[in-house]
């Protein structure tokens, strides 16, 4: 048994225990670990209504259950993105309350046909801006292995709930980093997808012309696999639907990159655990192909601005659009908006070409290579505070992210895929993460990689899934 949620899913369908009695346990441990920060807002009501439909429905409807890979399985949603129908998005911010709340998106509805038992939003930084989830609104939101360090950002909430066993899985998104840092920062399994792969519509908002995405914080490899089975393909714009790629079983061209430049160095030990994966990768026949940090370098720095950019306009046009008070957002919020609406449509546009020549280096690159394997931060999680809102130099809190993670903003500005998970871990028992990119379409092969590492076992999950039977 793994301890993830294909694991909890199991022992409800073999009837270990009930639908409802999994949602009371991951109730109960929200409460127990509240002062970690993880949740925003928690609606009870809701997650056992829905924990007793999914019990109804292995009664009276058994066929239909079983066919739904996580029936009955507690979920939690990111408090930006989705949206999901009764479940109050703010985005970490006092500009918008908590109440209605809207119909559900096409990839809310494909959680819910998963079998998922939603009750509430995880913490998020206003508007995503951070990789650390400490909105002034709160809750601040701790890391689980170390409550003096944080989360990561901005699904930090949603990682630090699947980290303390609060759920098994949490809805997560992606713009800049911010499902795979925080998975990182938290011993999780976190993948970018391809861009188009997962749908956005029907209004197809929150997309930041095409670099954010959407997925979930995950224990285990093989939930990242079933989850993005479940909720990828059919998106029906605003990007075509990735060509499918079968998983490789023959050798691969592994690129490895062991440096981040002298700009953003990264620690020894997380370099070392990125070549003790390129070894394990070895060993199973694979071929190491050194890269430098030359060929990253311009592609780094373009896909930074064009973060920045994109950022800033969509936070500008948002305000605007909704006719938002942004007076009472943070100092940082507004000091991006400001930078937006005084960003040059030329400077934007420049921006957004460097943006496809990014995607073309890549693939130029993926020409020599079939994957990539590279560092996720340069540190171990930052203690809290390291990411303050309360200033107004945008360019400042830019390099501190870009310092945490050189290669955050990669995968999305390109639109390629990419997966993080934990290779073993550091003296003060932090994990010791790594990335892997991928061509286009091809999540499969990053799985298969993945999983491959995984089974080393050189990390254990510290705390429980709520609910899971030992």
């Amino acid at each position: 048994m793994r301890g993830d949620a294909t694991d909890l899913a199991a022992a409800i369908r073999h009837g270990k225990l009930s639908a409802a009695e999994a949602m009371q346990t991951s109730l109960e441990a929200a409460a127990r670990r509240k002062p970690l920060g993880a949740i925003a807002h928690l609606d009870a009501p809701m997650g056992l209504a829905s924990a007793d439909d999914r019990d109804l429905e292995r009664r009276s409807a058994p066929d239909r259950f079983a066919a739904r890979p996580f029936a009955g399985v507690p979920a939690l949603v990111k408090d930006l993105g989705g949206p999901f129908a009764g479940l109050p998005v703010t985005a970490g911010s006092r500009l918008f309350e908590r109440k209605g709340g809207e119909a559900d998106s096409d990839l809310a509805a494909r959680f819910r046909e998963a079998g998922f038992c939603l009750f509430g939003l995880t913490t998020s930084p206003e508007f995503g801006l951070s990789l650390a989830s400490e909105p002034a609104i709160g809750p601040v939101c701790r890391n689980p292995l170390d409550p003096t360090r944080t989360a990561g950002g901005s699904s930090g909430g949603a990682a630090a709930a699947v980290a303390a066993g609060i759920v098994a899985i949490a809805h997560a998104t992606d713009a800049g980093g911010s499902i795979r840092v925080p998975a990182a920062c938290c011993g999780l399994v976190g993948m970018k997808p391809t861009r188009g792969a997962i749908p956005g519509g029907p209004s197809f908002g929150n997309h930041l012309a095409g670099i954010a995405s959407e997925l979930a914080v995950c224990r285990s490899v093989r939930d990242t696999a079933l989850i993005f089975d479940r909720l990828s393909g059919k998106s029906r714009g605003p990007f075509p639907d990735p060509s499918p790629a079968d998983s490789d079983n023959g050798r691969l061209r592994i690129g490895l990159l062991a440096d981040t430049g002298s700009a953003y160095p990264t620690e020894g030990d997380r370099l070392a655990a990125v070549e003790a994966a390129a070894h394990t990768l070895e060993g199973n026949g694979h071929e190491i192909v050194p890269l430098s940090w030359a060929d990253f370098e311009w592609a780094v720095a373009a896909s930074g601005r064009a973060f920045a950019d994109i950022v800033s306009v969509n936070l500008a046009a948002l305000i605007e659009a909704a006719a938002l008070d942004g007076s009472r957002a943070e100092p940082l919020t507004q000091a991006f908006a400001a930078r937006g609406r005084a960003l040059p449509a030329t400077s934007l546009w420049n921006t957004l070409n460097e943006a496809v020549l990014v995607s073309h280096k890549l693939w130029a690159l993926f020409d020599r290579v079939d994957c990539i394997l590279m560092p996720m931060l340069s540190s171990a999680p930052l203690v809290i505070g390291s990411f303050p809102s309360d200033h107004a130099d945008t360019d400042l809190h830019l390099e501190r992210m870009t310092a945490f993670a050189p290669l955050a903003c990669l995968a999305n500005i390109s639109g390629f895929p990419a997966l993080t998970l934990p290779f073993g871990q550091d003296e003060h028992a932090m994990p010791l993460p790594v990335q892997i990119m991928a061509p286009m379409g091809h999540e499969p092969r990053l799985l298969s990689l993945a999983a491959r590492l995984e089974a080393d076992e050189r990390w254990q999950h510290r705390f429980p899934v709520a609910g899971l039977p030992s």
